[in-house]
């Protein structure tokens, strides 16, 4: 008899690491339902490479949300206010940057949970990183416990025992590392979109955090970095 491959819901935005972690999934015998938002970012290309990255792993469904964080404001991925560039990484992670989006993650969770819960899936994956990343508060480990801890208290399905497992696969790997990984699990980086404040044409800055730690994982797994820069 034939058994139905467990389900999982993978946050998905279409960069780097999102894309990754769905490949770790796929790799993991899950049926993937990813989970993508436009919600107000100044990157408006990520919603497109999110598709395309769903497209290219055989994702079973892949929902984009439409929620509106400009409401709130007070982030440079928002609001009116310059994204921070730079020449280099040094110096990073020292305090948390103007790119941080109020609770992004623990909303961005939120919504993933409530598509597991609908669709029957017990394991939502999302490629937060505490190694190379900007210093962001929802992307540390005790973070993801205390999510985990939540989702099986306020759940119908946690109440009832069928528990959920947030996994973070990525979340004490160096970006280089996440490259090596994602690249033997058949990721295709040129379809990827991880600039947060891109070109018209839908270059990559370069010298924005996000670009900097890129190039950095790129030159660390002794690789090009496929996508064009301006």
């Amino acid at each position: 008899m034939d058994i139905a491959p467990k389900k999982a819901v993978v946050l998905l935005s279409g960069g780097l690491d999102s894309s990754t972690v769905l490949a770790v999934a796929r790799d993991e015998g899950y049926d993937l339902y990813a989970l993508s938002f436009r919600y107000g970012q100044r990157n408006t290309r990520e919603a497109e490479a999110a598709s395309r990255v769903a497209r290219s792993m055989g994702v079973t469904r892949h929902v984009i949300l439409d929620i509106d964080l400009r409401s709130f404001g007070h982030s440079a991925l928002t609001d009116n206010i310059d994204v921070p560039r730079r020449n280099d990484v040094s110096g990073m992670a020292k305090d948390i940057p103007v790119t941080y989006v109020p609770a992004r993650n623990t909303i961005f969770l939120s919504f993933a949970l409530a598509f597991a819960e609908s669709v029957g899936a017990r394991d939502v994956f999302i490629g937060v990183n505490a190694i190379d990343y900007s210093g962001y508060p929802d992307c540390r480990p005790e973070f993801i416990t205390a999510f985990e801890h939540l989702a099986n208290l306020a759940t119908k399905a946690g109440v009832e025992g069928r528990s959920f497992t947030i996994h973070a696969p990525l979340i004490a790997m160096t970006k280089s590392k996440i490259i090596t990984t994602g690249v033997s699990l058949g990721v295709d980086y040129s379809l990827t979109a991880t600039c947060y404040d891109p070109s018209e044409d839908g270059k990559a800055c370069g010298s924005c955090e996000a670009c900097l730690l890129r190039l950095q994982g790129f030159r660390g797994a002794g690789l090009k970095d496929p996508v064009e820069y301006a």
